[in-house]
């Protein structure tokens, strides 16, 4: 561990998750318990274990799933605890995307792992991290993208082609193709090749293979890094579960809009307290999606009746539908916790920003569906940097949010840090000389012509300004004699912020496999503390 850095120094961070972390009571009234207090802890297992949920369906249809995936012996343990009365969950989720997603989908699993381990140590309860495979969103453009960096640390984005129903069809069900080999070619071309690429690449191919669905690839990967940890990795387009969640569907259909109301309600009560909402939904808006063969479609309020598509439901056809086939149904993302909470005895979820401010909007609506909301932990949040990077953090002492900016700013500042002292000295005394040397001439040149006493202000304006000019030279000077450091900060920003953006948002996972080996989990399981006010500097 490097540095741990207060997320509040940030200023991509969003208010309401510094707030959340470091000033819960300003923003206690929004979420169901503090994460600092062991008593709302204590409070939460307990409500939570009091709801009714079929336990022996949920942990079939997770030991179905990872026995298909061939998960991991420590996973398969795990799922079956689930079926124990007084066992409780640690949720985390996210999308299915390209070779596994961001680093920051890693940084989740492990938050919500350690968070299990702790609350098991501390509570004496039977803890299980899941993690919600959100294979039933259709955003295709928004997954199907890795990036990593090449060996000169330029940022490269690696794409998988377009499959039939890309766009429409939810990502989870979507069949890799032939072109799925192009991919992984081209990302075995952009990685610098190291001791750990033949591992890296082998474990991706063996997912993302021509044949494999997406949301399977996606599962079958966190098996395979963080399955021997405990972790429980749950497709959510798996069927099997959805007669569970059918009252759910059914209920947001009885009384349409509702949802959306309190919604809204929520969102004013957020902007009353000094925070933008997440999310506003429509007048017309429900919760849910339609999947059929034309797609995943959103569901319309149309007066009393519900529009999918061009076709009309009256509500009492589309409740029956929903009673009938609820795997025809799909939560979106405001109702998908709501599902998720009633499948599982939840009672923390593992958030990111985004997820906590939708959270921040959901309190009335679980208790609308008679749902235990859990306490919110938010995920861990770093930057992993290597031996050289870390050498220049320290000896050029700029702060790491310096390389967020993707101008030479921070760069010319270090460069005039580091000129000799007399240089700048000289340029000063230069300049005050002048400024004396005219002032001495304001008295004559007064008595010759008044006029002329602004010309001598303007003179030394410009005096000032050429040797500002001059200054800048040298720095420039400097700047070409010494291209050494200007290639360490390079190559630290590009890994800090590739392409600007904070390294956990943007680097996919292959590029630190590739980079630290396949037991980087492990490694980030020991080093990352679970206080998620700050930002950890990790150099591996």
């Amino acid at each position: 561990m490097h540095a741990a850095i207060d997320m509040r120094r940030f200023p991509w961070i969003r208010p309401l998750v510094a707030a959340y972390a470091s000033e819960f009571a300003s923003v206690g009234p929004l979420f169901a318990g503090n994460p600092a207090s062991p008593e709302a802890w204590r409070d939460t297992i307990a409500r939570v274990s009091r709801g009714p949920r079929d336990r022996a369906q949920v942990e079939q249809a997770l030991s179905r799933q990872l026995d298909q995936r061939g998960a991991p012996q420590e996973a398969r343990t795990a799922a079956r605890r689930l079926a124990d009365p007084s066992a409780v969950a640690v949720l985390v989720g996210q999308q299915a995307g390209l070779f596994g997603g961001p680093l920051y989908v890693l940084l989740k699993a492990i938050t919500a792992i350690q968070m299990a381990r702790r609350l098991e140590l501390e509570h004496r309860v039977p803890a299980v991290p899941v993690f919600w495979v959100d294979s039933e969103d259709h955003d295709w453009a928004e997954v199907r993208t890795a990036t990593v960096l090449d060996e000169h640390f330029a940022p490269l984005p690696v794409t998988a082609q377009d499959v039939p129903g890309a766009g429409r069809h939810p990502v989870g069900s979507l069949v890799l193709g032939s072109d799925i080999a192009a991919a992984c070619s081209h990302l075995e071309q952009a990685l610098a090749p190291s001791e750990f690429t033949a591992d890296t690449l082998a474990v991706i191919r063996a997912w993302y293979r021509p044949g494999s669905a997406m949301g399977a690839a996606f599962a079958g990967l966190l098996d395979r890094l963080l399955g021997p940890h405990g972790l429980v990795v749950y497709d959510a387009a798996d069927p099997a579960l959805k007669p569970l969640s059918g009252p759910v569907f059914v209920r947001e259909l009885e009384v349409p809009g509702r949802t959306a109301a309190l919604v809204r309600e929520a969102g004013e009560r957020m902007q009353a307290l000094g925070h933008a909402p997440q999310v506003e939904p429509a007048e017309d808006s429900v919760a849910l999606f339609y999947l059929d063969g034309e797609g995943r479609r959103p569901i319309r309020r149309r007066g009393a009746d519900f529009a999918i598509g061009d076709r009309t439901w009256t509500a009492a056809e589309l409740r029956a539908e929903a009673v009938a086939h609820p795997e025809r149904f799909s939560p979106n993302v405001i109702l998908r916790p709501i599902v998720q909470d009633k499948l599982f005895p939840t009672i923390c979820y593992v958030a990111g920003p985004s997820e906590l401010a939708y959270q921040a909007q959901l309190g009335g609506v679980y208790g609308a569906f008679g749902v235990e909301p859990p306490i919110l932990q938010s995920r861990a949040s770093a930057t992993l940097m290597d031996a050289a990077a870390i050498r220049f953090l320290d000896r050029s002492q700029l702060p790491l949010e310096a390389f967020h900016a993707q101008d030479d700013a921070a760069l010319n500042r270090l460069l005039e840090s580091l000129l000799p002292p007399d240089v700048d000295r000289a340029i000063a005394e230069a300049g005050d000389v002048a400024a004396e040397r005219l002032r001495a001439l304001s008295g004559p040149v007064a008595r010759i012509d008044p006029t002329l006493t602004g010309a001598l202000e303007t003179t030394e304006l410009r005096i000032r300004e050429t040797l500002g000019t001059l200054q800048n030279k040298i720095v420039q000077a400097a700047k070409r004699k010494d291209e050494t450091l200007r290639r360490q900060f390079s190559r630290t920003r590009a890994l800090a912020f590739p392409n600007g953006q904070p390294q956990e948002r943007t680097l996919s996972l292959p590029f630190f496999l590739n980079r630290y080996g396949l037991q980087l989990p492990d490694r980030l399981l020991e080093i990352l503390p679970l206080d998620t006010g700050k930002h950890y500097v990790v150099q591996l």
